[in-house]
């Protein structure tokens, strides 16, 4: 009987281990992805007035009408490289209406973030999607959608962005 519960603490404690274990939205990507929202605003990547590139039509996954922004960013006193994807939609969304009004139709923000030695195998993007309001927003499991998203998963972030030309995994670049 001792051996039992030995046996069934230990199964726990790797069930537990597993779980904590997921590539993404866990606690340290959850709070990297909060400082990366700040380092954002800081920069005017992100909330009220921030920088906006011409509009544009998008697609599925991400929405009607895209925004995309790239360039330099200070995350902690070292200098990242992020790619942010507006994603627009709604009833009436247009290239004018989002340029006329962006947070009337701002559905999500989504972002890569060139994160070295993060993940070597996805050419070290940290991913992340959130909200309007910069809260992340999760996957229909309820795991928050920040870090190494879906990976090794035949849909997602990682596997879509394994097909953009160039090897990259940016669709933009080429």
């Amino acid at each position: 009987m001792k051996k039992m519960k030995i046996v069934y603490f230990w199964a726990l404690l790797l069930a537990i281990g597993s779980v904590n274990a997921a590539p993404f939205g866990g606690e340290a990507d959850v709070k990297y992805a909060k400082d990366l929202w700040t380092s954002m605003i800081n920069a005017s990547y992100a909330g009220q007035d921030s920088i906006m590139s011409q509009p544009y039509t998008g697609q599925h996954p991400h929405g009607a009408i895209l925004d995309t922004i790239q360039g330099p960013i200070n995350i902690g006193g070292r200098l990242h490289h992020i790619i942010i994807k507006r994603n627009y939609g709604g009833p009436g969304v247009s290239k004018e209406s989002v340029a006329n009004d962006p947070e009337k139709f701002l559905k999500a923000v989504t972002v890569m973030l060139k994160r070295p030695g993060y993940d070597p195998d996805d050419k070290d993007w940290f991913w992340v999607k959130y909200l309007p309001d910069g809260s992340l927003d999760k996957n229909p499991k309820g795991m928050k959608l920040a870090g190494m998203i879906a990976k090794g998963k035949p849909a997602g972030c990682i596997a879509c962005h394994t097909a953009a030309p160039g090897g990259d995994m940016v669709f933009t670049s080429d």
